[in-house]
């Protein structure tokens, strides 16, 4: 998952809007959303590594996870980061607690960033001096680098999506277009991750296509009151595959 914006309201009807693109190298494997064989959580799947980027529960938890761009950074040999996703949702844990324990060990993995609900807490982790951050309600957004650090693709989907609330616009459609949109930014405007200009250039649109790498899900989640609706729109190398829906009752 690369690129992610939500809106917080407790209290509310939905109380978390949240949409996001997961991007990925087109020949890693991957199952469609979908409710997993325990029952509980309900995401896609990595068939590599067998973790997921997004996922939800039966009890009103949702984990979302984007890698941290650095490739200096980068280590063989480290565990899976979609399993940081699963173990949030497997958890009883709050999410203060989990994240404090999980702090502790974030060097083990190559640098992330993991987004948790508990339905009472929207909060964060930094895998980057392991630095916990909790959200006030509203719009929030994370990308490739720190939670809210301002990339053009971040800033442009945070906007759209404050701009479709304001306005009423919040159907699927409307929330799918601001996260296919595959307009890049100026040059000028680029992160230097230490990737070929080239690369940042591409990778800096929301929707991602290049011909090995690029945005393989498109997903909206709307975590209510008593029930969650997670709709996934797959793509690989050819453009379009299949759109995926889920209705989750929740059990809280």
């Amino acid at each position: 998952m690369c690129l992610i914006a939500w809106n917080w309201k407790p209290g509310a009807p939905t109380p978390l809007l949240l949409i996001a693109n997961r991007d990925e190298f087109y020949t890693r494997p991957t199952k469609a959303l979908s409710q997993w064989a325990d029952g509980r959580i309900v995401a896609g799947k990595d068939l590599d590594a067998g973790g997921t980027w997004l996922g939800i529960t039966r009890t009103g938890r949702l984990a979302a996870l984007t890698n941290y761009r650095a490739p200096a950074l980068m280590r063989t040999g480290t565990p899976s980061r979609g399993e940081l996703v699963t173990a949030f949702l497997n958890s009883e844990l709050a999410a203060p607690v989990f994240l404090e324990a999980l702090a502790g060990r974030a060097e083990r993995y190559n640098p992330f960033n993991l987004l948790v609900y508990d339905g009472v807490h929207l909060m964060g982790l930094q895998s980057r001096g392991a630095q916990v951050v909790s959200f006030a309600p509203g719009i929030g957004a994370v990308s490739n680098a720190d939670f809210q650090l301002p990339w053009p693709k971040l800033t442009a989907l945070s906007q759209g999506l404050s701009a479709n609330i304001e306005s009423g616009e919040t159907s699927n459609q409307a929330l799918l277009a601001l996260l296919q949109n595959s307009a890049t930014a100026p040059d000028e405007a680029l992160p230097q991750t230490g990737l070929s200009l080239e690369r940042e250039r591409a990778l800096s649109a929301a929707f991602i296509a290049t011909p090995d790498y690029g945005t393989r899900a498109c997903s909206i989640v709307r975590m209510g009151q008593t029930h969650a609706e997670f709709t996934e729109h797959g793509f690989d190398a050819n453009g379009f595959i299949a759109a995926t829906s889920q209705v989750v009752a929740l059990v809280v």
